[in-house]
């Protein structure tokens, strides 16, 4: 008797979301005030949070100013300080996705393996780890931040002690005693560099560029600042605005040479503050412009480099042999641990494999040249795909949450525009997209994050900057406000489509 199978049971949504950042909580938010409730978020974890759940190194801080790194329509009274802890921001994001009522909307435990345009269908099929689902819209907030960057050092895998990534903290790991390997000083490292000196016998640094660092000057907020902005929320919407209006003044840094020469003599003296002996600090200082890799902003980076269980290692290292760091000049040092401050593959990321459009192409083979976007947010081949924090979006100055809000309203438009027009789909033009993204590379290919004479994760392994946008945060937002039917090819519904968006607004 020939058994019977049963087929595997499809779910359908007219909405699906990947991820439960600030991104992916944004935009569900924001679908829900639309009256909008048929929509799904995908999370491979067991809670929401992102990058803020994910990363719980020691010191895990954000280098934004609280009030301004949260959502506009989401005001926090009760940070604890100018800058927020992981802790914070982890809680923050809970409390919004609860106050919003995200949760029913969440699938919890579903990874996304695959997502692929059925051109025939006009729908997105998802495989989950939690199952198989449809949808007429796929938005992507994963963000660019997932993919791991692990140093290539020959014998890294042969190391004999634990070894972990800083965004992938091992806290079974005791370092109390221990002697420790941090290789990276980049943005992660500079913050739990000071914790992990506080509690390791012998804490070892490799640098192989010194990056610029700025004072952070964090202070802790008051009860009376708390109360006030509790009773009148105008004080800390005030105080948004003119923490955003500083930010979008430092951009000087990056777009004016005179400025940026002012502010690298004003980091060159906390340098100097910080670190009085001589050949420690011109292990220090930099050798590029400042703004050319990510400034980091830190009070307690350079004291904690100078304490007695503290060294800084600048050869190049050689390779991992067993539990010992060998260097280029071949002194090799034994350790217990070694922790990778190391960041993340921004260039590559590996969502894009996982993403199929028309004729089954990938995203990353869409990409297999560069990264590029149409207003940073659709892409040519990948119908009714909408990507938050995509190619050129990134920020070096300011909040990512303000760019993020800019590309869910833009996609509200969209999609109100889906409805208007009784589309079954629309996707970017080619050549709309092409204008787009070469009039960014014409600017970018000037700037100091091309030209300044470094190499950063903002660059591909072709030199090309498809990570950040090259003006001021206001002007993305200026670029993304009103939805253009002309830079979009579109596809025709035999009959009306059931609406994505129940109450028509200003899309």
């Amino acid at each position: 008797m020939t058994p019977v199978t049963t087929p595997t049971a499809v779910t359908h949504t007219q909405i699906a979301i990947i991820g439960t950042g600030f991104a992916g909580l944004g935009m569900g938010i924001r679908l829900k005030e639309r009256g909008t409730g048929d929509f799904l978020l995908f999370e491979r974890a067991g809670e929401v949070g992102g990058t803020w759940r994910d990363n719980t190194y020691p010191g895990c801080a954000c280098d934004v100013k609280s009030d301004l790194y949260s959502f506009s329509f989401a005001p926090n009274p009760d940070w604890s300080h100018r800058y927020a802890r992981q802790p914070e921001i982890l809680a923050y994001l809970r409390g919004v996705a609860d106050r919003f009522g995200m949760r029913p909307h969440i699938r919890f435990g579903h990874e996304v393996e695959r997502a692929e345009w059925d051109d025939g269908e006009g729908l997105w099929r998802l495989s989950t780890s939690g199952g198989a689902y449809t949808a007429r819209v796929l938005i992507s907030g994963h963000g660019p931040l997932i993919d791991l960057n692990w140093p290539d050092l020959p014998g890294l895998e042969s190391f004999t002690g634990p070894r972990f990534h800083s965004a992938r903290w091992d806290h079974s790991v005791d370092l109390r005693g221990k002697r420790v390997a941090v290789i990276g000083t980049g943005a992660s490292a500079i913050q739990f560099v000071p914790e992990v000196q506080k509690v390791a016998r012998q804490l070892t640094v490799f640098q192989r560029t010194p990056p610029w660092v700025m004072p952070r000057m964090d202070t802790a907020t008051s009860e009376r600042r708390r109360e006030l902005f509790r009773r009148l929320p105008a004080l800390q919407r005030a105080s948004r605005g003119w923490i955003f209006g500083v930010a979008e003044a430092r951009f000087l840094i990056f777009s004016s040479e005179r400025a940026g020469r002012l502010a690298e003599g004003l980091a060159l003296r906390h340098l100097e503050a910080q670190v009085p002996d001589p050949a420690l600090r011109a292990k220090l200082t930099p050798d590029y412009r400042l703004g050319c890799k990510r400034i980091l902003v830190s009070d307690d980076y350079y004291p904690a480099l100078q304490r007695p269980n503290v060294e800084l290692v600048t050869d190049p290292i050689r390779e991992v042999r067993g539990a010992e760091v060998v260097t280029a000049g071949g002194v090799a040092r034994p350790f217990d641990v070694l922790i990778a401050g190391t960041g993340f593959n921004a260039t590559r990321p590996p969502m894009a494999r996982l993403i199929h459009g028309r004729g089954g192409v990938s995203l990353a083979d869409a990409w297999s040249s560069h990264l590029e976007a149409l207003r940073g947010t659709a892409v040519a081949g990948f119908p009714n795909l909408f990507l938050l924090v995509g190619p050129n979006t990134a920020l070096g100055h300011n909040s990512i949450v303000y760019i993020i809000e800019a590309q869910v309203e833009y996609v509200l438009q969209a999609l109100g525009h889906l409805d208007r027009q009784s589309l079954a789909a629309l996707e970017a033009r080619p050549e709309a997209q092409a204008a787009y993204s070469d009039a960014l590379q014409a600017e970018l290919r000037e700037s100091v994050w091309v030209q300044g004479g470094c190499t950063s994760y903002y660059l591909d392994a072709a030199g090309r900057n498809s990570t950040l946008w090259p003006r001021r945060a206001a002007s993305f937002r200026r670029a993304l406000r009103r939805f253009d039917p002309g830079e979009y090819a579109v596809r025709l519904s035999p009959a009306r489509p059931r609406p994505l968006l129940r109450r028509e607004g200003a899309a």
